[in-house]
């Protein structure tokens, strides 16, 4: 691989080292309940979810075979047409809403993204516990990529899809 010459040193290698793992695609729907025949065909097994009050949104995890995780994401009960997930759902419909990488150190992704040229927009360290930001998808093959730090948790016992699909509040925040 030829490095590009105008890429300033210290950046030709992007996120190496900083990415810890390509965490989850998330798939932004109407209805979680809805969904569940798409979780079933993939051979999901729930993992984690609750309600971000905050966000005005419900997440519900769930491994798939092999490393891999699937995300469902649905706008909560009057979030409003403001609401990043009602445009998002307006817009395009169901379907693909962002890549989630992992990375150890945020500030040091986002710094690194915005000197290779990404706009990075969003990004939010307000969380103990959650810290995140988005490279626009204009500048990244129409994909929006969350990068996002936090400490991995052991997947809960004390909550069921059911708990979710009813409305629980997220652990993260």
């Amino acid at each position: 691989m030829t490095i590009d010459p105008t890429i300033p040193e210290g950046i030709a290698g992007g996120l190496d080292g900083i990415v810890e793992r390509l965490d989850h695609v998330s798939v932004g729907v109407r209805d979680l309940d809805d969904a569940m025949p798409l979780v079933r065909l993939m051979g999901g097994e729930f993992l984690d979810g609750g309600d971000f009050a905050d966000g005005g949104f419900r997440w519900i995890q769930f491994t798939l075979p092999g490393p891999a995780k699937l995300e469902l994401i649905q706008p909560l009960p009057g979030a409003g047409e403001d609401n990043f997930l009602e445009r998002f759902l307006a817009s395009r419909g169901e379907g693909v809403h962002h890549v989630t990488l992992k990375v150890s150190d945020l500030h040091e992704a986002v710094a690194k993204a915005r000197a290779m040229g990404f706009d990075v927009v969003g990004v939010d360290d307000s969380h103990a516990n959650w810290k995140e930001a988005f490279i626009h998808p204009k500048g990244a093959s129409g994909v929006v990529i969350q990068l996002a730090e936090w400490d991995d948790l052991p997947p809960p016992t004390d909550r069921t899809v059911e708990d979710v699909l009813r409305g629980v509040p997220d652990r993260y925040v």
